[in-house]
Formats: C-alpha cells, sequence, structure tokens
C-alpha cells in the first residue's frame, strides 16, 4: 500500500495481533482508560481476559506507532480517578483496523465457502 502524508504504509501493519486487533476494536467507538479497555475487550471477546502487562505492554506500542493517542482531557474530571489515562484511536489507527477488517473477512469469506464450522 502507498504511504499518504508520511504515514507509514497500511499493510506494514498487517496482519494485527489478537490484542492490538482487541484494543483497537475497544477504542474505536469511545476513549477508555485500560481498566475500561480490559472490560471492553473481555466484552467483545465473550470473555477473554487481557492481562495488565499485555495490556499496557500494546497500549506502549500502539503510542509508539501512532495507532492509538492518549485523549487531552477525561470525561469528567471530578468524578474521575485522576491517575487514569484515557486512549482513542487515530486516523491511522481506524485505517489500520478497517484493512484488518477487511482481510479477516476475506478469510471468513472462505472458510464460509468451504463449509467450516466451528
Amino acid at each position: 500500500m502507498k504511504k499518504t502524508n508520511n504515514e507509514p504504509a497500511i499493510g506494514d501493519f498487517l496482519p494485527l495481533t489478537p490484542a492490538i486487533h482487541h484494543i483497537l476494536l475497544a477504542v474505536v467507538d469511545e476513549e477508555r482508560h485500560g481498566y475500561a479497555i480490559m472490560l471492553e475487550v473481555s466484552r467483545l471477546t465473550g470473555g477473554t481476559k487481557m492481562g495488565p502487562g499485555t495490556l499496557y505492554g500494546t497500549l506502549k506500542r500502539l503510542l509508539a506507532a501512532g495507532l492509538i493517542e492518549e485523549a487531552a482531557t477525561r470525561r469528567d474530571p471530578d468524578l474521575d480517578d485522576e491517575r487514569r489515562r484515557y486512549y482513542r484511536i487515530t486516523r491511522l489507527g481506524a485505517r489500520v483496523l478497517q484493512a484488518e477488517t477487511a482481510r479477516v473477512s476475506v478469510l471468513i469469506d472462505a472458510a464460509r465457502a468451504k463449509k467450516v464450522r466451528a
């Protein structure tokens, strides 16, 4: 894929690891702090637990790659712990997530065509 505006090529990020994919899905629709990301990953995956080491190590890599960013403000600072950091997906992160979703969809369609069942 071509680079645009000095961004890395989307294909350079693919395929995503499960942890990266889960975190991007968790923050695609709203900003979340670490524990909320863990809860959303569990909800999205039917109970898969993501440990804090995996979560925070992956968040660090996603920040460095520019796929997520730390939110500048918190929703309600008076009701929230000031130590919490909120994360949101970047434009690049959203494009990577879209590309991964398309890639996985092709595999799912191929599995269905071959009548692969869970």
